[in-house]
């Protein structure tokens, strides 16, 4: 079973400058609650147990955020807010926890990956990059379909998603025999980065959920700087190709960059119109905004 997720936050975010200049870009909000928080709750409906939090001394305010604040809870409970208090408490459940880790180094997501070696110890373990908010289809986790399939397969599962066919030259490409139904996975020879327009394998561009086993740990340890001479998780995936089957697992939901401005307004006004609380309201705005 996978039960383990490392989450590699130690990255600067200078897409999202200024604003990553003081708070990390994972606490940025998407409505009412950090990205991050919307990326741990995927892990954990997906039956995660325990987050990894590749980190930098710089991001102490994501740990503070998962931890208890005793003042906070006591203020609120003598305040009788017990509304605001139980939404503090109850931001992870209390079979999960996270731990942190430093990456002393910016060298690259497969660097950062290998930072968690010690916790991930010999379980097979999922990594989600938390630029990327993924939103269920139709209450269905593609995280929690993608650890079913490696459980059934044993091969590793790298989430894709269709892009427009001239747009792929922005996305690190997957190379299949044919594009997989949702929610279904194949068979991929590679990935293919940035490839140009008239040369792309296909229309799949990865989405940052990826479902390894331990040994890719090992194939980290020996991966040579790559590009931006950094040690790319990639690499290492298609040295872990030779020997084992490697499948792309197309996504059935949506997908928002919050590590770029514009995918992060996007995501706003996604979550905003679906919040329980806000929504009804939020649409009437946008409704006079559009006039």
């Amino acid at each position: 079973m996978i039960k383990k997720a490392i989450l590699p936050v130690a990255g600067l975010g200078t897409r999202f400058l200024p604003a990553s200049k003081s708070i990390p870009k994972e606490m940025v909000t998407v409505v009412d609650r950090p990205a991050i928080e919307y990326v741990v709750r995927e892990a954990v409906a997906a039956g995660i147990e325990e987050i990894i939090l590749v980190t930098h001394s710089s991001k102490a305010s994501i740990e503070n955020y998962f931890d208890r604040n005793f003042e906070l809870e006591t203020t609120l409970e003598n305040k009788k807010k017990f509304d605001l208090l139980k939404e503090i408490t109850e931001i992870l459940p209390s079979h999960v926890k996270v731990i942190s880790v430093r990456q002393p180094q910016p060298l690259g997501l497969g660097h950062a990956v290998l930072c968690a070696k010690a916790v991930v110890g010999t379980d097979d373990f999922a990594v989600l990059l938390p630029d990327v908010l993924v939103k269920d289809s139709d209450g269905e986790n593609d995280l929690s379909l993608m650890i079913k399939r490696f459980e059934a397969s044993q091969a590793s599962q790298i989430m894709v998603e269709a892009v427009p066919n001239h747009l792929v030259d922005q996305y690190g490409i997957v190379d299949v025999a044919k594009s997989p139904a949702e929610g279904e996975s194949i068979q991929m020879q590679g990935i293919v980065e940035k490839p140009a327009v008239d040369k792309a394998p296909s229309n799949l561009s990865v989405v940052g959920r990826y479902i390894l086993p331990a040994k890719i740990m090992q194939l980290l340890e020996q991966t040579p700087k790559g590009a931006g001479n950094e040690i790319q998780l990639t690499d290492a995936i298609a040295m872990l190709q030779q020997t084992d089957v490697v499948e792309a697992y197309r996504m059935k939901g949506q997908t928002f960059d919050c590590g770029s401005k514009l995918g992060y307004l996007k995501a706003v006004l996604y979550y905003g119109v679906d919040h329980p609380k806000l929504g009804t309201e939020f649409k009437a705005m946008i409704k006079e905004l559009a006039l």
